[in-house]
């Protein structure tokens, strides 16, 4: 795998001051940047969220998910517990920003998420996460406490790494119920 780093920034937000990198990922002919954001102090064992990129949910505040609260939390976690923000750019759990809208338009039918992706052709999650072992490797990390409720993601990055768990639960509102209900139900997630 081809992978080019950015030089390092700074990077003051909301939630604290943090430092980035851009990461290339080159996959055949396509190029792929994600962003790592994380504390200057990384400490023995960091908070580390791997956050796939949901355009509707992180930058509108799309209601339907729990990707923009998701988010804002981890970034608030990882600022007071020292550790690292990982961005990937795999929208709608890896089927892009075009195939999502059309996913949701199927959702406004009545499908829930898995269905929608399953009838547009995909699985319910087409997401990889090879990118990561690379930016550990990068940046040292042997053992993190992962930010997630995903199994599968658990399952991932303990290729990489000693995973330990740490859940992150969001407050869920009258959109997202029922998807929280088939990500509990139909893809395992330990909510």
């Amino acid at each position: 795998m081809k992978v080019e780093y950015s030089k390092e920034a700074n990077l003051p937000t909301r939630f604290g001051n943090f430092k980035t990198k851009a990461v290339r990922e080159f996959k055949d002919e396509i190029v792929v940047e994600h962003l790592v954001v994380y504390t200057a102090d990384l400490g023995s064992v960091p908070l580390v969220r791997v956050h796939s990129e949901c355009l509707t949910g992180d930058v509108f505040g799309s209601r339907k998910c729990d990707c923009g609260p998701e988010l804002a939390l981890s970034m608030e976690r990882i600022y007071e517990q020292n550790g690292m923000l990982i961005y990937l750019r795999q929208e709608g759990r890896g089927i892009g920003l075009f195939n999502k809208i059309n996913a949701y338009n199927l959702q406004d039918s009545g499908l829930d998420t898995v269905q929608a992706n399953e009838a547009l052709g995909f699985s319910g999650d087409e997401r990889c996460y090879d990118i990561v072992g690379e930016i550990f490797r990068h940046f040292g990390l042997r053992e993190i406490r992962l930010l997630t409720n995903n199994p599968k993601k658990i399952a991932e990055m303990e290729k990489y790494a000693k995973v330990v768990r740490d859940s992150i639960i969001i407050t869920p509102n009258e959109y997202n119920k029922e998807y929280l209900k088939v990500k509990k139900e139909k893809m395992g997630h330990l909510l």
